[in-house]
């Protein structure tokens, strides 16, 4: 019964036919029970959960947690409790961290429940009963009116005037006509399947009978939560790279550790001081650190982020969309206002176009670049009085805001009722033409429905001295062959063929721009007058014009669409709306380039995956298109490489935002089913904060690099200057509790200050990262190498110089080769702000790094001049020529290296400049 049918495609008898049901009285109440016990409740299904406790444990598993956990042994077993102990919170914090975003992304389900009826009017053997929608099955009959929520997937028996909202599952934004018709036995799209209704879906006028087809997961909406739960949501570049990273970090530090201290008892060093020495150098060579760093630098990148109206849920979700290739966006509500707006009216042969943005009715008008004023127009004036008369929606003011977080409370002007009708108020309030105005005059006595075969809607309206006026406003093809005359200069005057051929051009040029387009007619009716039938009512119509209408683009969103096209990131429009109205949308907003594809629904259908994986890239505009579409569309770009970002508002999006690499949701107009499934929410339902979250997603990213070269170049040269010592036979250039104490000193404050480092110049000019870059790439893995080896020599040089001068002053060498590493690794910071040299940036910039550099050095100063400290860490007082020699040793890797990459930078600049 639930099988894959073409409901929309079977005559009324047919459906009771293989329903088995009877489509005036009903299924009996026994038959009922039978499908209920044999289907099931017409619920949407969740798999099992898994525990509370078993989803905190699994943030356990990870191979850098159990990195750390090793760290956190070693650093107990050498006494280091303090080392221990903050290793152990690094741990907890991130298993919560992990355990609250998992948990939060199992609770897209459960938004999605919410979108179904609880409630539903059921025909049971022949009586109208209101019984809970969970208990509705294949078979029933129900009664649907305005403001209800349609509670399973239906077949229209009868439509009055019925209008369904289906932009959550379609992404079109008008309200969609249904009918009681047969469609064609072939592919049809779901927004234009005008005699079905979906489970979730609005009714917003009209009323009608359906019979139930489907239930539960077998429903659309279903089919949306099947994906939900069979999608697998995607680990994100950086934890790819963290995890490469730890494992690279343990065999490398483990393997020279392990020759360090085989070297070291060669030479004839104690094996029990070697040991000690070995495994502070393990614990040194392994930045425990680095999770925690990478975790403050997320999190302050997010309340960054906050302070620009987007909201991140999940961390690591920042850094992957500063790798975003390709970003597809719905239309209606992200890159649209989804305020339905009349831009263009015609009369009288000419245009005039209407200013303003949104519902609010403020505005002018312009004919041939000339502001004009309504009221003085005669023509225009009462075309947008009989746009209001002839109206059934509502505009009003209303004091809006959210708690939380945004606590601002601003007017708002919302239509309550149909966007297209409210278009029209809006308009008319531009000239000051109110309901309540008109009210006062004109009292509506009688209405003709919109009839999707009519396609039009009119109204009688009687003023106080009892003159009636039939108003009526419709499509522009069906209302032009009822109208006898046409408004010209301020009077009627009659129709000719002429003025038909006109008026139809004027049509084809708003459609053309994408505008949905109505006519508005009247005629005065003789005293007491009242037509028995639309037939009779809607004739002899005079034609006051036409008024052009669309969803507009949000202004700032052109901009932002520019700015991605500059650092290498293309927009991709996906949408529920006709073709002719996303190509028109996307032309204006700079998304189509010469040569751009669009590509509709019914191309999906018919398209093979290698045919639509040879033009995906070259696809720009999706048209007309369902979930599924929307997930095999991300599914192959991220087949040709691409980082995703998918941003949508409605629950049709939620599947293909949680494939994806990063899903974006709307804030204000989105679903709970979309926010749910998102990593990142944006407040403001702009798409220009993107661009800037984009922007703050590379940043991090760099700044990520610049504290891991910092960190290991560190480390590097603390096991080189081991390693080269115990090669060439010397004695320990440093003691245990010196080597853990450098490894304290310098990577916690400096590495945390890199994490918040000011973004360079170039952010968004260049392209995005390769999805299988590695961490290392561009040169990264050679800077530490090479930095870390010249840390690791000049501070052996500085203990060699000294020991040869005093070899009976052990300890002495050894304080300044601890004090030359640890100046070393602090003015090496700052060579890491930059990709090129010390010399492009200026180092002092950020303030956060300086106060971090001075509070490692105060840090230093104790255990060298404390007596009391003196003994432990085994150190001595430098004189100041000392610090001198030391001073000058440190600043070699760092500004020999800086030196040369800036004038080598330099000769490159000329070279080019020569050659163009």
């Amino acid at each position: 019964m639930n099988g894959q049918h073409y409901w929309f495609s079977y005559s009324e008898d047919e459906l009771a036919q293989i329903l088995k049901t009877d489509l005036k009285h009903g299924l009996s109440e026994e038959e009922a029970s039978q499908r209920f016990q044999a289907l099931g409740p017409n619920i949407l299904a969740e798999k099992k959960k898994v525990s509370s406790l078993a989803l905190f444990l699994a943030q356990f598993k990870d191979f850098m947690v159990l990195v750390l956990l090793a760290a956190t042994l070693i650093s107990g077993f050498l006494g280091e409790y303090v080392d221990a102990i903050a290793i152990i919170a690094i741990v907890v914090i991130n298993g919560i961290l992990g355990f609250l975003q998992e948990y939060r992304a199992e609770r897209s389900l459960s938004a999605l429940k919410e979108l179904t009826a609880p409630m539903a009017y059921c025909i049971r053997g022949g009586q109208l009963t209101h019984i809970p929608a969970k208990e509705l099955v294949p078979g029933d009959i129900i009664y649907l009116e305005g403001g209800d929520r349609i509670p399973a997937d239906v077949r229209f028996l009868s439509a009055n005037g019925l209008h369904v909202e289906e932009s959550t599952l379609t992404g079109e934004s008008v309200p969609v006509a249904k009918r009681n018709i047969v469609l064609p036995h072939e592919v049809v799209p779901l927004g234009d399947q005008v005699n079905m209704g979906f489970m979730g879906t609005m009714i917003t006028a009209g009323t009608g009978y359906a019979v139930v087809l489907t239930t539960g997961m077998m429903t659309e909406m279903g089919k949306i939560a099947d994906l939900l739960q069979s999608t697998e949501a995607l680990a994100t570049p950086l934890q790819h790279k963290l995890e490469q990273l730890g494992k690279i970090l343990i065999v490398v530090a483990l393997a020279l550790t392990g020759l360090v201290v085989g070297a070291g008892i060669f030479h004839g060093q104690e094996a029990y001081q070697m040991f000690l020495a070995g495994v502070s150098l393990a614990v040194a060579a392994i930045p425990e650190g680095l999770p925690a760093i990478v975790t403050v630098a997320l999190a302050l990148g997010v309340q960054r982020m906050i302070k620009r109206r987007a909201i991140v849920r999940k961390l690591p979700s920042v850094e992957t969309l500063g790798s975003a290739s390709v970003i597809c966006s719905d239309k209606t509500g992200t890159l649209t206002q989804n305020k339905m707006t009349v831009t263009h009216i015609w009369m009288e042969d000419s245009i005039v176009e209407v200013g303003g943005t949104g519902y609010e009715p403020q505005g002018d008008f312009f004919q041939e670049n000339r502001e004009v004023r309504a009221q003085a127009h005669g023509v225009l004036y009462k075309l947008l009085q009989l746009g209001v008369l002839c109206n059934n929606a509502h505009l009003e003011q209303r004091r809006e805001g959210k708690k939380g977080l945004f606590k601002k409370m601003e007017e708002q002007w919302v239509v309550n009722g149909d966007p297209t009708e409210g278009a029209l108020l809006v308009a008319g309030g531009k000239a000051g033409v109110t309901r309540e105005v008109l009210e006062e005059t004109w009292t509506r006595i009688k209405e003709l429905p919109f009839d999707s075969t009519r396609k039009m809607m009119s109204v009688i309206v009687q003023d106080r001295y009892g003159k009636r006026m039939l108003v009526t406003k419709g499509a522009p093809d069906v209302l032009l062959s009822r109208c006898t005359h046409i408004m010209w200069k301020g009077n009627p005057i009659q129709l000719t063929p002429n003025l038909r051929r006109q008026i139809v051009f004027a049509n084809e040029s708003l459609a053309k721009k994408a505008l949905r387009v109505l006519a508005v007619a009247y005629r005065d009716l003789r005293s007491g007058e009242m037509p028995g039938s639309e037939q009779t009512a809607e004739r002899g119509l005079i034609l006051v014009g036409l008024a052009g209408m669309i969803d507009p683009p949000r202004p700032e969103v052109k901009q932002a669409v520019r700015r991605c096209r500059q650092a290498g990131i293309k927009t991709v429009m996906i949408t529920g709306d006709h073709q002719t109205t996303a190509e028109a949308i996307a032309d204006q907003l700079g998304i189509l380039p010469a040569g751009g594809l669009t590509v509709n629904g019914q191309d999906l259908y018919n398209m093979s995956d290698s045919e639509f994986d040879s033009i995906v890239d070259n696809v720009y505009v999706y048209a007309r298109v369902s979930p599924e579409h929307k997930l095999r569309i991300v599914k192959a770009l991220q087949k040709k490489g691409h980082v995703v970002a998918m941003t949508g508002d409605g629950v049709n999006d939620a599947p293909a935002i949680k494939a994806s690499d990063i899903g974006i949701a709307m804030g204000i107009t989105g679903t709970d089913v979309t926010k749910e499934a998102a990593s990142l929410v944006l407040a403001d339902d702009n798409f220009a904060t993107i661009e800037a979250a984009i922007e703050e997603g590379r940043t991090i990213y760099d700044n990520i690099r610049k504290f891991i070269r910092y960190l290991l170049a560190s480390n590097v040269g603390e096991i080189m200057v081991m390693f080269f010592a115990m090669l060439a036979g010397l004695p320990l250039p440093l003691v245990p509790i010196q080597i853990l104490w450098v490894n304290l000193v310098t990577d916690g404050l400096p590495a945390l200050a890199l994490g918040v480092d000011q973004p360079e110049e170039a952010t968004m000019k260049r392209p995005p990262r390769p999805r299988n870059e590695n961490v290392f790439a561009r040169g990264l893995a050679w800077k530490i190498i090479s930095r870390g080896l010249l840390i690791g020599l000049v501070t052996l040089a500085a203990f060699w110089i000294t020991y040869e001068a005093n070899p009976s002053d052990l300890t002495r060498a050894q304080t300044v080769a601890f004090a030359t590493l640890v100046m070393a690794q602090l003015i090496h910071v700052f060579d890491c702000r930059s990709e090129i040299s010390i010399f492009s940036r200026n180092p002092l910039q950020n303030k956060y790094l300086t106060l971090a550099v001075l509070s490692s050095v105060l840090l230093v100063l104790p255990v060298i001049y404390l007596p009391a400290l003196q003994p432990i860490f085994s150190t001595v007082a430098l004189t100041a020529s000392e610090w001198i020699f030391i001073i000058l040793l440190a600043g070699i890797p760092t500004f020999a290296t800086g030196l040369i990459s800036y004038l080598r930078m330099k000769s490159g600049r000329h070279r080019r400049v020569r050659e163009s």
